[in-house]
């Protein structure tokens, strides 16, 4: 049965995957665990009691400290982290409960614990785009040597193949996981520096407290988690920008891919196409549309990604050594970025693996101006037989609106031509008229690429 909710990632926009790292149960448990990580660093410093510092950790989890009752907590006090710290002193026993949040606030708590959600969703993340990179390498693989129209300003170009579509495709996501590699190092940072970032609180201990509290974590939950340098109250927030843009990037290389994908099944293009199933339903009123509505969907909500940059980087001014507006919006644009594009990577990747091709409607389109998308190869074979660049531009310039003009195949105008038809034979034009004459490297540069992702990134096809 499906549950009553609000937001639609509850019920729809969701993988199970990355979901559960923002549960509130989640979110409860890294609190707790920095909890315990704080009490024992005091501890190996003898700054309280060993056996005290044991409690804690040993009552710092979801068996002992249920959601509801920090729940409770929180409705009478209104601070959901103090709410965490009164829940877990009540199951402490002897005089552990009187350590727990010793010498921290509030967001040293939060704010390390956010460091370990933004590292195990970039971990998700990085699954999820390795199976996305893998199936885009089968695809520019198998569709080398697939030739087609390439377009620029929506208009016939010049021919490439389907291996070069999705193999730009392809360099693009790798850049991605590059990027990922790059911001993991400048987002796993955590702090434990007290209200203003002094660490008055901790005495002379400050700096070693926070570099245990670090090496705990790192080891518990086995990321590279490391101590802030300097902070105030809060992690800056320049890092959480950054890796919200790097989301909103990702997304902006799907919803790329998804359009080019919707104007490819366009019924007058009709190259390729989503798979649809056989009861699938395009329209309520019109039964023969067969909408590209997973790459509609895509595009969608690669916008919300898009927008809640704008939120990232408003909360970079925080004012003085911090205030709360940071707080509340961050609590929607985390979970929706990191949610959102998660189920975004594995609906593409699904679109993908079953993306169906329509060749006849490629040979059509390929045919579609009767050999006038030809004329780039045909002007530079001009030069070599001494008709300059330009003048040669100019000829098939207009021989190409006249044959728009009069509907006739390229080659009927330029035969006509006398600057042409002495110097080409009718062969010759054929053979310049012919797509696969002219992909350049097109081939190899898909072979070349195939092969250095595929050893970079380990991936067997």
């Amino acid at each position: 049965m499906m549950n009553d909710t609000i937001h639609p990632i509850e019920n729809r926009y969701k993988t199970k995957e990355m979901a559960k790292i923002f549960t509130q149960s989640a979110k409860l448990y890294r609190w707790l665990r920095v909890e315990a990580a704080l009490a024992h660093a005091h501890a190996s410093l003898e700054r309280i009691p060993k056996n005290e510092a044991e409690e804690i950790d040993r009552k710092a989890n979801l068996e002992f400290v249920k959601l509801e009752r920090v729940k409770e907590i929180e409705d009478e006090i209104h601070h959901d982290l103090m709410a965490m710290v009164r829940a877990l002193s009540e199951k402490c026993e002897g005089n552990a409960g009187k350590y727990i949040h010793l010498g921290a606030t509030s967001y040293d708590i939060e704010d390390t614990a956010t460091a370990i959600q933004m590292v195990n969703s970039l971990d998700v993340l990085t699954k999820t785009i390795h199976r996305v990179l893998k199936i885009l390498i089968k695809q520019a693989d198998k569709n080398k040597k697939l030739i087609c129209v390439g377009r620029t300003h929506g208009q016939q170009a010049l021919p490439t193949t389907y291996g070069m579509r999705f193999g730009v495709w392809a360099s693009e996501i790798a850049r991605h996981l590059e990027r990922i590699d790059q911001i993991r190092p400048r987002i796993a940072v955590g702090k434990m520096s007290g209200a203003v970032g002094t660490m008055a609180s901790f005495g002379e201990d400050g700096v070693k407290i926070q570099k245990k509290v670090m090496e705990i974590l790192a080891h518990e939950f086995n990321i590279p988690l490391t101590p802030a340098t300097i902070e105030n109250q809060v992690i800056q927030r320049d890092r959480h920008a950054e890796v919200l843009n790097l989301t909103a990037l990702i997304g902006g290389t799907i919803d790329k891919i998804a359009r080019e994908m919707r104007i490819l099944q366009r019924t007058e293009i009709g190259e390729m196409f989503e798979a649809f199933g056989k009861k699938q339903v395009g329209s309520s009123t019109m039964p023969h549309k067969r909408n590209p509505h997973k790459a509609e969907r895509l595009c969608s909500i690669a916008r919300v990604l898009k927008s809640n940059i704008i939120i990232g980087i408003d909360n970079i001014g925080l004012e003085d050594e911090r205030d709360l507006t940071n707080s509340a919006n961050e609590r929607i644009i985390f979970a929706e970025n990191f949610i959102l594009l998660d189920y975004m990577l594995h609906q593409l990747a699904q679109i993908l693996e079953w993306e169906e091709f329509n060749l006849q409607a490629i040979q059509r389109n390929l045919n579609f101006t009767h050999g006038a998308f030809l004329a780039e190869k045909i002007m530079v074979d001009m030069v070599n037989k001494g008709i300059g660049r330009q003048e040669g531009h100019e000829i098939l310039r207009l021989a190409a609106i006249k044959a728009r003009e009069l509907n006739l195949p390229m080659k009927e105008i330029l035969i006509k031509d006398i600057s042409i038809k002495d110097k080409f034979t009718e062969n010759e034009l054929d053979e310049l008229l012919k797509p696969e004459n002219y992909l350049g490297s097109a081939v190899s540069q898909v072979e070349n690429l195939i092969e250095i992702l595929k050893k970079k990134y380990q991936i067997e096809l």
